[in-house]
């Protein structure tokens, strides 16, 4: 393993997101490129006039430097490639918000075509790839080559994830802390994995970039953040999490670190499902974070709270390829 190489990756990655993010954020606010704020969402009142589109200033900076310190066409550089195409879908919806002052940016349909799209070219990607097609199950040595069948399931997964982590980015530093412990744990999981031959060092190499870049992020998102990182960066960031999950063969693992994407995606579900068929509601508000914080919860001690389970299920899914993954 060439530590070197991964140590010199988060730096450049930290420090170009340090030095990026504040030029991003002088240009939004001279553009006026300001996050228009839901008027259901009193607590956020305050919030109006915060620029968005922050995501540019860190993922081009972890792409930037993912493909620097990559070779060829290997997954890593794949991983960046399919990180900035979802980014630019974030984009155009950001900028359709800025353009019209509210939050209606894509519809939804344009946004799943879009997100879909780029979902079923990365099923196939693992598909013809067949060291992608394996799906390891946790807590156990079993895995199975599913052969076409990682075509839907890979799409299912990151249409999934791309909008959980989506959801999720709803408070100052939420997504980008919650991204960060999740990348955390996926490093040393793709870390041990290098070391015992079953991933390539290249999807170190894009972890890495990706974490450290939030993390350069999360100095500027932080409560009250300075700018939002907008669809430009909550897609981004989605489309990062999925293809570390199946570019590694841990499609699972995904769901039980990224547990509060799920939490996101599922509340969301109910609430609209609920209410369509009984016109109740069975939150305050959804996602879940936003029925926290009717219930008088700060921002930052929902941070605290979803970074934490992250934290929790994490280390449980660290175990379960550490002690099962021979």
């Amino acid at each position: 393993m060439n530590y070197l190489k991964l140590i010199l990756t988060a730096i450049l990655s930290f420090i170009l997101t340090v030095i990026c993010v504040p030029l991003v954020i002088g240009i939004t606010k001279k553009e006026k490129a300001n996050q228009p704020i839901l008027q259901y969402v009193e607590q956020h009142k305050s919030k109006s006039g915060t620029p968005t589109m922050g995501g540019i200033g860190f993922i081009l900076p972890a792409v930037l430097t993912a493909i620097v310190f990559t070779n060829g066409l290997s997954t890593g550089k794949v991983a960046a490639i399919v990180t900035l195409v979802y980014s630019l879908l974030g984009f155009l919806d950001d900028f359709l918000k800025i353009k019209r002052k509210d939050n209606g940016g894509l519809t939804p349909i344009q946004k799943i075509i879009g997100q879909t799209a780029v979902a079923l070219i990365m099923g196939w990607y693992c598909y013809r790839n067949s060291a992608l097609s394996t799906l390891r199950f946790p807590f156990t040595d079993f895995s199975v080559d599913l052969n076409y069948w990682i075509i839907p399931i890979v799409a299912f997964v990151f249409i999934a994830l791309t909008n959980g982590v989506n959801l999720t980015d709803g408070l100052d530093c939420l997504a980008s802390t919650v991204s960060s412990v999740f990348f955390v744990c996926f490093t040393i999981i793709i870390g041990y994995l290098v070391i015992i031959g079953r991933a390539e060092e290249d999807m170190l190499v894009f972890t890495i970039a990706i974490l450290f870049a939030v993390l350069g992020f999360i100095i500027y998102n932080s409560s009250p953040a300075k700018i939002f990182m907008g669809d430009t960066g909550s897609l981004a960031l989605g489309g990062a999490v999925a293809t570390t999950g199946a570019f590694s063969g841990n499609l699972f693992i995904t769901a039980i670190i990224g547990i509060t994407f799920v939490i996101s995606c599922i509340t969301v579900i109910i609430q609209v499902v609920v209410f369509k068929i009984k016109k109740k509601r069975v939150f305050l508000m959804a996602p879940f974070h936003h029925h926290l914080e009717k219930k008088g919860w700060s921002e930052p001690s929902i941070v605290a709270l979803y970074s934490a389970i992250t934290a929790v299920f994490g280390i449980v899914a660290i175990y379960s390829v550490i002690a099962f993954q021979k």
